[in-house]
């Protein structure tokens, strides 16, 4: 049995990590609660606008002369990585992991195999896990998510979109968190470029078809409106990523706190026993010393 002083000792290190992750939790809460008004603002608009270029780009016949709906044969692939910068948030990070190796096995392992398949890290802890696995990880964008701001998302999305149009690569992934409630945080595979096109169940009746009219022009609607409800897309889903993460840290630091609790429980038992273990073995020897001075 471990004695006093050691029982002591791990007593007051679980009160300690139980104080860091009480502070954690309640720091966690109140950004998820910022991150989390940011991504529902965000949420109607960006799909309001995604819906409208989507049904622009498959009513419209010519619409192949959009270079972000060009179609080629998959071989120069980029995976967009979406994680946090820090740890101790659960499995966040880890999902994400599993879901880009997932999706390089079912889609991508030819590429892969041939070098032609990059990875985008936007967040430490994506870099430091594909780097040294000898992935191919562009880092120059992992600080997206330390300071988030639409102008800075904004120019990793033109990157993007300027590698995409000049044939650096075919197709473009973004795999991320999605948030949907503080405990749940769903994994998302997204196609990114070229947009996709909304399926038409030519069996139905289209209700739903919009006859657009343009002003001042289709081709200036597809200059400007498409890159930016790209731009949008992409910084959406860094919102959805930082709520998720802020939401996976709170829930992670609540059930630490808990477990601490039940910890604590067990080594005060501990240390009560070890003492009333202690304070008889005391007795036991006051009373046979005075035994032996009494015969003597």
């Amino acid at each position: 049995m471990a004695n006093l002083k050691e029982v002591k000792g791990r007593i007051q290190s679980v009160v300690s990590t139980q104080q860091i992750t009480k502070a954690m939790k309640m720091v966690a809460a109140a950004k998820l609660r910022k991150a989390q008004d940011r991504i529902v603002q965000m949420r109607p608009y960006s799909q309001k606008l995604s819906e409208i270029i989507q049904n622009v780009s498959a009513g419209e016949a010519d619409s192949g002369d959009n270079p972000y709906s060009q179609e080629r044969t998959i071989d120069r692939v980029l995976i967009v990585v979406v994680s946090s910068d820090r740890g101790l948030c659960g499995a966040f990070n880890s999902s994400v992991f599993k879901g880009v190796k997932s999706l390089i096995a079912e889609k991508y392992s030819e590429s892969e195999a041939t070098g032609n398949l990059e990875i985008l890290t936007i967040g430490k802890k994506a870099y430091e896990h594909f780097s040294k696995r000898k992935y191919k990880v562009i880092s120059e964008y992992s600080h997206l998510i330390d300071k988030l701001s639409f102008d800075e998302a904004k120019e990793a999305a033109e990157m993007i979109m300027a590698s995409f149009i000049d044939g650096a690569y075919d197709h473009v992934d973004i795999v991320y968190n999605e948030f949907k409630n503080v405990a749940t945080q769903i994994v998302q595979k997204e196609q990114f470029l070229p947009i996709q096109e909304v399926e038409v169940d030519e069996s139905e009746d289209n209700l739903n078809a919009v006859d657009y009219i343009y002003e001042p022009s289709k081709d200036f609607i597809f200059d400007e409106l498409v890159p930016k409800s790209l731009k949008i897309q992409f910084y959406k889903t860094l919102l959805e990523s930082n709520a998720s993460e802020h939401g996976a840290r709170m829930t992670a630091m609540d059930k630490a706190t808990e477990n601490a609790d039940e910890l604590l429980k067990d080594l005060r038992l501990t240390y009560n026993r070890t003492r009333q273990a202690a304070i008889t073995k005391e007795i036991l020897e006051i009373v046979g010393g005075a035994e032996a001075l009494a015969q003597s």
